[in-house]
């Protein structure tokens, strides 16, 4: 319904309204463009940094932090997000590093805003999706000495696996010495503090096992460990 008691826009505002609508265009367009040319691809400058990097990759642009690429390996077919950490050793420029600190596999989905900090390994397989924000990580802060901040104590690193076909929602995380297996789900805001068994699905902080495929079907673990309480197993 147009309601014709209303007076016409002033010439100002339609002069005003039109700057808007093409700035806000060419702004767009702009942005656009500038995503493409600071992407990273397999045939760019910054790609020959990386120890490898596999064809019809990318690292969209804005990266996050990029450490040490020359000891991160990138399959083929895989996409990162943009605001994406990838960090391989302690310090920038450290030497000595192997090319597979951080690897990352074929065909995979880095979620946007996500960091994967590798001191000693983290080895991510084929075709493992994320959601954005997602953190992983194989080493953690310690807190028992009291006479030191806890920024400054270190555990000892423990590698991380992730297994090929695995999906990790939005927000999880994967805390040091973990092993997830093929085919895993990973429930958005979940925290994994210990291994993970192929084909199961986890959800909570710490996480939990809440399905499991057992060869044949998926199967509910709740109302598998009622039963076997209700029987006495």
């Amino acid at each position: 319904m147009i309601r014709r008691d209303l007076p016409p826009p002033r010439f100002v505002d339609r002069v005003r309204a039109e700057g808007y609508r093409w700035g806000g265009e060419a702004v767009r367009r702009s942005w656009t463009a500038l995503c493409g040319f600071g992407a990273i691809g397999p045939d760019s400058r910054a790609a020959q940094g990386f120890a490898a990097f596999g064809s019809n990759s990318i690292i969209c642009f804005p990266q996050g932090a990029l450490t040490n690429e020359r000891a991160i390996s990138i399959g083929a077919g895989t996409l990162i997000a943009s605001y994406v950490t990838l960090s391989a050793g302690w310090d920038p420029d450290q030497p000595d590093l192997r090319p597979d600190v951080l690897d990352i596999g074929d065909r995979c989905l880095i979620g946007r805003g996500s960091s994967i900090v590798a001191h000693r390994s983290v080895r991510i397989g084929h075709d493992v999706w994320t959601g954005p924000g997602v953190y992983i990580t194989d080493m953690n802060h310690g807190y028992v000495d009291l006479d030191v901040p806890i920024s400054r104590q270190y555990q000892d690193e423990a590698p991380v696996t992730i297994g090929d076909g695995s999906w990790l929602g939005t927000g999880a995380v994967v805390l040091p010495g973990v092993s997830i297996g093929r085919h895993v789900v990973v429930g958005a805001g979940a925290v994994v503090t210990h291994d993970i068994a192929d084909r199961s699905v986890v959800v909570g902080s710490p996480a939990r096992i809440v399905r499991r495929h057992d060869g044949t079907a998926w199967v509910d673990e709740s109302l598998r460990t009622g039963n076997e309480s209700e029987s006495g197993a």
